[in-house]
């Protein structure tokens, strides 16, 4: 089997099984030698996607999640584009090595912009009768290092133990031999299984005999992930997420006690502003979600969560007319590796409080509105950064935290995302940085 990574806009370092992976470059096999290609799409960006080879049509209008018929290349001409169905721009381009007589999957993954195509090398040998065979692609760079359960499905993580572990992005487990069977598989966050769940498949079937290849995608929050069942030479079965993270802020001026819970789950104690809290993985959909201010409650309805997404329960503005807003965050990481994203959230509780983000004396969000965040920016990283939240409607910045400080600097971690919070009264707001990658 060989598994070969290529980035277009991020180069990523591979930690991967000697004996399961071999690095393919450069140009084709043995004189007028074939091998079969075809492509799997698990771009969420692009509902369909061509393949070419030396501007051969491979494969045409695959839909995500779906993968291609096999087609014959010559191994000495390999130029091979990744294309949109509706326009036929090349979204990937590569030159990869391939051995006559073998089969090969290509993989597109990522998103417009960022897009990626992996090499599978379909050459494993099968199991006996009663055994399967597991490999598990983590293509959701964005999702960091990962931990992989297989379990029955009543067994629970405590006392599970990962078939692969420390999974970085970019990166394969090799191949684990495993009975064959269903199985309920569970992926987490790197030695955190007991409070960072990211995908739960409640059933997947592993023939027996059979050789399996599980890819994982990213999602649109850039930390829940997505997963693909492909069968080598056979057909892909997609696991699409089901879950949804959210995180709730308490914004509002002045000394309200404020409390909120989705779908039973409390997810913001009983508190004083300003507050943040971590993230909650919960099922997507529409959610029972209940706030109340100084034992109030505050009607909400049943705010809609997509599955894979993050988003922030925004609760700002005066305790005597509280108000919520449903912000959607992008924790997706930096497509230029090295930079930083960050993003301003407006939580001042008088209308018309407009904000500015500024970092190094640059503007990089202007009149952001109370209750509304701006799109995240990607700049460059630091030892230490100069950033102030302005106003117009004010002399004094909102959120200034070199004041007063030694250094008066804010280091800025590279691959970093950070959200800027200002909060409250506006008169005395207050600010807070909070590093959500």
């Amino acid at each position: 089997m060989r598994f070969t990574p290529w980035a277009t806009r991020l180069v990523l370092t591979l930690s991967l099984s000697a004996t399961a992976f071999l690095t393919a470059c450069g140009g084709g096999g043995g004189s007028g030698s074939t091998a079969q290609v075809r492509l799997l799409n698990a771009t969420q960006s692009y509902a369909q996607l061509d393949l070419t080879v030396n501007d051969k049509t491979i494969n045409s209008k695959v839909a995500y999640a779906t993968v291609g018929e096999y087609g014959g290349v010559d191994t000495n001409n390999t130029a091979t584009k990744v294309l949109t169905s509706d326009v036929g721009t090349s979204i990937s381009a590569t030159t990869p090595t391939l051995s006559g007589g073998n089969n090969y999957t290509y993989i597109s993954y990522g998103f417009a912009g960022a897009i990626r195509t992996s090499l599978l090398q379909e050459a494993e040998t099968a199991p006996d009768t009663g055994k399967a065979k597991l490999l598990v692609l983590n293509l959701a760079p964005d999702a960091g290092a990962l931990d992989v359960y297989v379990t029955a499905s009543a067994d629970a993580l405590d006392t599970a133990t990962p078939v692969t572990s420390n999974l970085q992005g970019g990166s394969g487990s090799g191949y684990n031999l495993i009975n064959a069977g269903t199985f309920r598989v569970r992926v987490t966050g790197y030695t955190k299984k007991g409070n960072d769940l990211r995908l739960d498949i409640p059933a997947i079937t592993l023939d027996s005999a059979s050789v399996n290849t599980l890819i994982l995608t990213a999602t649109n929050g850039g930390v829940l992930v997505n997963g693909m069942q492909l069968v080598q030479k056979g057909a892909v079965k997609n696991y699409a997420n089901s879950l949804t993270r959210v995180r709730a802020v308490n914004a509002l001026a002045g000394t309200p006690i404020v409390a909120a819970s989705v779908n039973g789950n409390n997810i913001l104690p009983a508190s004083l502003p300003p507050n943040t809290t971590d993230y909650y993985s919960f099922t997507a959909g529409a959610s029972t979600t209940s706030i109340t201010v100084n034992s109030i409650p505050l009607t909400v309805g049943s705010p809609s969560f997509a599955a894979g997404g993050d988003y922030t329960l925004l609760i700002w503005g005066d305790a005597s007319a509280p108000q919520l807003s449903v912000l959607s965050d992008d924790n997706r990481l930096p497509t230029v590796s090295g930079n930083v994203k960050m993003r301003l959230v407006n939580g001042l509780s008088v209308a018309g409080s407009v904000a500015s983000l500024n970092i190094d004396f640059q503007a990089q969000a202007s009149n952001v509105l109370p209750g509304t965040s701006s799109a995240p920016v990607s700049i460059g990283s630091s030892t230490g950064s100069v950033v102030t939240v302005n106003s117009p409607l004010k002399v004094d910045a909102l959120y200034n935290p070199s004041a007063g400080t030694s250094s008066g600097l804010t280091p800025l971690t590279a691959n970093g995302v950070y959200t800027i919070f200002v909060m409250g009264d506006p008169n005395a707001p207050k600010g807070k940085l909070s590093k959500d990658r």
